[in-house]
């Protein structure tokens, strides 16, 4: 066996390149530097097969050819000598039985034998399939012959013996035969027992081989299939052996077994051989030394080897194990076992032996490195991922504990939890934010409370420094100062823990401190005191939650600032009128949204217009995207437009404003994109207005891409008026539609934003069946049903609608024919007169007499104007509401304007007047011409008053 000189674990495919590269080159018996790689030698006989399975093969197939041959020429040559045997007993049959014939006898003693002779031979020669058969007397002269010509004639064969009465046989080769031919000479007796003649018959040799040539092919292929027979099962043994010899020679299957001997004591590994009776066969240097196995161990059983409990049962069972870690003294070994099998049979069994006892102590450190990293992960994963800063903290004391710490407390900063920002260095007051104590692990201090820690604590000098500061022996403090608890800091239910104090900081500036705590004994678990890696970790975790803290913070000062100017922008107190009697409840958006508003604005002629709209935006830009919004539908409604063109004007508006914002002050365009994203783009805003009238009982309603309203009847029908849908403001280049709808009194009109149906369900058709369920009551007032949409919300979801919501609900009335009155007035300027009787007489109808002066002016100028510059139809209307309202209608579309008479004018004054007699006046347009209008109070004490 070769000298094993490195122990190191070498594999078996290097080994084989190693040694028998291809088998190039020669095997390295010694010491030094691998040979050049040779070519192969193959002896002197380079025919002959290299492989035992080979060689085995050749001399197989060589035996059984020689065996074949030697057996077929033996089967020839017995043949031939039955052949020739068989031709012997032919031509003596066929002579004597010639011979033996009255007819040849009588033939022979006639004056002519050849006469009778001739025929009788030649059928008889045919008959018996023989050469000839040929008669002669004792001198030799043929009475026959297959030849007539020779007859007559003395035979050249020797008949002598037969002469003097003995038969016999010879072998002869005639002229006419190629072939030898057996001949049989029998003599013809007469009744004396005289020799009165011959018989000559001849059989080829050859005739008879022919017959026995017939059954060679048979013989032969029997040979044959024989001879492949014994060819198939050679080359299938020899397939085997190849495969178990590996196509190896006997000089390579030699050193191959010394070399992987010389690697099976060498490799680091240790290697066992059991017997299918547990017994052991073999066992390298390796598992001697882990095991401490006795020199003799091979033969002994493994119950007999004292390898402890666990490995003994491993090792006797034979059953598979794949890295199972068992002890062996002072090692951990991983244990691999297999069975060897052999045509499904079990020949016993193979066990290695790996020493991971470094191993192990490695994988350990890389366990507690992997579990660091998966909290880390696992932190940034689960803190931040709200804006609320009290969620956040406690999300932080979740994940310290229990993977990282016993008990984890957040104490912040006074300020900071009200959303302020923080005093720099010093965090004024603490508060406990959150906490998380294990099972039976009390707190001193409960959320909410205040705390003030002494200047020695941990807590103390970590917020001083900016740094954590770790307290191997803490001892019980009391707390101590006005805003405190009277109370020990911690509890004296543990006082062997240890801690650690870690700041929180964002931005500079202190928010709080972490107080994490540990037993101080150390547990499987992975307990015990704080190390340098712990006080790492804890401030990366604890640094990310100080930045999501301080997002909460500033998203919680923003959110309360865009809210707080959302409210102010929105209406407080909805205005006096009696068109209608409204509700109205706003909730603003917990995550992105806080652009929807709604309005009440009464109109001229006692009509009202209900507004709902809503910015898609965030923060304070939507909040003063949307008061320009509704300032500007405010100043257009006051221009008396009808709803489709209020919109109209509203979208350029809203496209001039989008324009003058991708402009700023450097002159620099900036994207819509970057508009969108700090929401100063209006793109996108939605608008319903509708315009009730209560003289009519009518509804014109136009939006622009907001949700529909809810219309519900006396009755308690709810149902979706069918508005056009037209784009969102600021799209522009499509005409906007208004749909007019005849309503009863007391019906209800129910306007919103779309975070109402969002908050529900994510599906507007689905949102809409719901909310046409929730209002389809009858005789509910506005405020009820305000309260019955919000009550139908998802209660644990109404404190923090991810969009905010604007809801409107307005009651309709009407004006009975008791407070209205109209006149057709002719276009004759002497039915003034009369018209100002009948507007007397009604108003004192109405107990206006303190009106009737004052009315009468107005309608005088206004009817005379309508005489003299306008086109009749003229018409004359008294409202009594709230104001006492003179509509004179034309069908003019020229729209009179105040101006400024001169001294020497004749007129210019008469509007001037109007201006100053009314409380307001105005011009709106209609299909059929236009309307001025008037409003007077109705209540001058009061005006006085004020």
């Amino acid at each position: 066996m070769p000298r094993a000189v490195n122990r190191s674990r070498t594999p078996l495919s290097l080994i084989r390149r190693r040694f028998f590269p291809g088998r190039r080159e020669p095997l390295d018996q010694g010491a030094g530097p691998d040979p050049e790689p040779t070519t192969p030698r193959r002896g002197r006989f380079p025919l002959i097969p290299h492989s035992i399975a080979g060689q085995m093969l050749a001399l197989a197939v060589t035996i059984a050819v020689l065996l074949i041959a030697a057996a077929t020429a033996v089967l020839v040559v017995q043949d031939r000598k039955e052949a020739t045997q068989e031709a012997r007993t032919r031509a003596l049959a066929v002579a004597e039985t010639f011979a033996h014939s009255p007819a040849v006898l009588d033939a022979l003693k006639s004056a002519s034998p050849s006469t009778t002779l001739q025929p009788l031979a030649e059928a008889t020669r045919r008959d018996a399939q023989v050469a000839y058969i040929v008669v002669t007397d004792p001198k030799g002269i043929r009475y026959s012959h297959p030849d007539p010509h020779a007859i007559g004639l003395p035979s050249n064969a020797t008949v002598w013996p037969a002469t003097v009465g003995r038969t016999f046989t010879d072998e002869v080769v005639g002229r006419s035969l190629h072939s030898p031919s057996i001949r049989a000479v029998v003599p013809v007796f007469d009744a004396r027992h005289t020799v009165v003649g011959t018989v000559m018959t001849g059989v080829p040799v050859a005739s008879v081989i022919h017959q026995v040539d017939g059954q060679l092919p048979p013989l032969l292929g029997s040979a044959g299939v024989a001879l492949a027979l014994s060819m198939g099962g050679i080359a299938w043994l020899s397939r085997r052996l190849r495969r178990q010899t590996h196509g190896l020679g006997p000089a390579e299957i030699t050193r191959m077994y010394e070399h992987h001997d010389a690697v099976l004591h060498a490799v680091r590994e240790g290697v066992l051989i059991a017997d299918r009776d547990r017994r052991l066969l073999l066992a390298n240097d390796e598992a001697h030394r882990l095991l401490g196995l006795p020199p003799d161990v091979q033969g002994r059983h493994a119950d007999d080897l004292a390898l402890g409990p666990a490995l003994t049962r491993l090792l006797a069972s034979g059953r598979v194990a794949t890295d199972e870690v068992h002890p062996a003294g002072d090692r951990l070994l991983a244990v691999n076992q297999q069975p060897t099998l052999w045509n499904g049979r079990v020949l016993g069994t193979v066990t290695t032996l790996r020493d991971t006892t470094e191993l192990r102590s490695l994988a350990g450190q890389a366990d507690v490195a992997r579990e660091r990293l998966r909290l880390l992960y696992d932190a940034g994963m689960t803190i931040g991922t709200t804006l609320d800063v009290s969620r956040t903290a406690e999300e932080l004391v979740a994940a310290f504990v229990p993977r990282f710490a016993d008990h984890a407390i957040v104490d912040l900063s006074d300020s900071v939890l009200h959303g302020e920002e923080p005093h720099g260095d010093d965090t004024g007051p603490l508060r406990r934010a959150a906490r998380l104590p294990l099972p039976g692990a009390p707190s001193s201090r409960a959320v909410g409370e205040l705390v003030h820690y002494p200047p020695s604590s941990p807590q103390a000098r970590s917020l001083k420094t900016g740094k954590p500061v770790a307290e191997p022996e803490p001892a019980a403090e009391s707390a101590a100062g006005p805003h405190c608890v009277p109370g020990p800091l911690r509890s004296p239910d543990l006082p062997d823990h240890v801690m650690i104090a870690v700041p929180l900081r964002a931005r500079g500036a202190v928010l709080g401190v972490v107080g994490l705590f540990r037993a101080k004994a150390a547990r499987p678990d992975g307990g015990g005191p704080f190390d340098t890696e712990d006080l790492s970790l804890a401030e990366e975790l604890v640094h990310h939650a100080a930045v999501c803290i301080d997002n909460s913070r500033r998203y919680a000062r923003e959110h309360a600032t865009a809210v707080s100017l959302q409210r102010s922008l929105l209406p407080h107190d909805l205005p006096e009128q009696n068109a209608v009697d409204a509700a109205h409840r706003y909730l603003p958006g917990e995550a992105t949204t806080a652009g929807g508003w709604f309005d009440v604005i009464p109109l001229s002629s006692a009509r009202v217009a209900l507004v709902a709209g809503d910015v898609t935006g965030h923060g304070l830009h939507a909040a003063v995207a949307m008061g320009r919004l509704r300032t500007a539908v405010h100043n257009f409604s006051d221009l008396d437009l009808v709803p489709d063109e209020l919109l109209a004007r509203l979208d350029d508006l809203v496209i001039r404003l989008d324009r003058d914002e991708g402009r700023p002050a450097d002159g620099k365009p900036r994207s819509g994109a970057a508009r969108a994203a700090d929401g100063s783009v209006l793109t996108g805003a939605t608008c319903l207005y509708v315009v009730y009238d209560p003289v009519r009982r009518q509804c014109v309603m136009a939006r622009a891409g907001h949700p529909l309203p809810v219309l519900i009847l006396p009755d308690g029908t709810a149902d979706f008026p069918r508005i056009r849908d037209c784009p969102p403001l600021g799209m522009g280049g499509q005409p906007f539609e208004s749909l007019t709808v005849d309503i009863p009194e007391n019906s209800r009109l129910v306007l919103y934003t779309d975070g109402l149906l969002k908050h529900h369900n994510p599906q507007p058709a689905t949102g809409q069946d719901w909310l046409r369920q929730v209002l389809a009551r009858p005789g509910r007032s506005p405020q009820e049903t305000c309260d019955a949409v919000l009550d139908a919300l998802v209660p644990d979801r109404l404190g923090h609608p991810g969009d905010d919501i604007a809801l409107l609900v307005a009651r309709t009335r009407a004006l009975d024919d008791d407070h209205l009155a109209c006149w057709d007035v002719p276009a004759d300027p002497a039915m003034v007169a009369e018209t100002r009787a009948a507007v007397e007489r009604r108003l004192t109808e109405w107990g206006l007499d303190d009106a009737v002066f004052t009315t009468e002016l107005i309608l005088s100028e206004l009817i005379t104007n309508a005489i003299r510059y306008a086109s009749p139809p003229i018409e004359l209307r008294l409202l009594r509401d709230r104001t006492l309202i003179c509509e004179v209608s034309d069908a003019s579309s020229t729209s009179p304007h105040v101006r400024r008479a001169a001294t020497t004018d004749e007129g210019g004054r008469g509007l001037f007047l109007i201006s100053q007699l009314t409380q307001r006046w105005g011009t709106r347009y209609t299909s059929r011409g236009k309307v001025i209008w008037t409003e007077q109070s109705l209540e001058p004490e009061a005006e006085a008053g004020e």
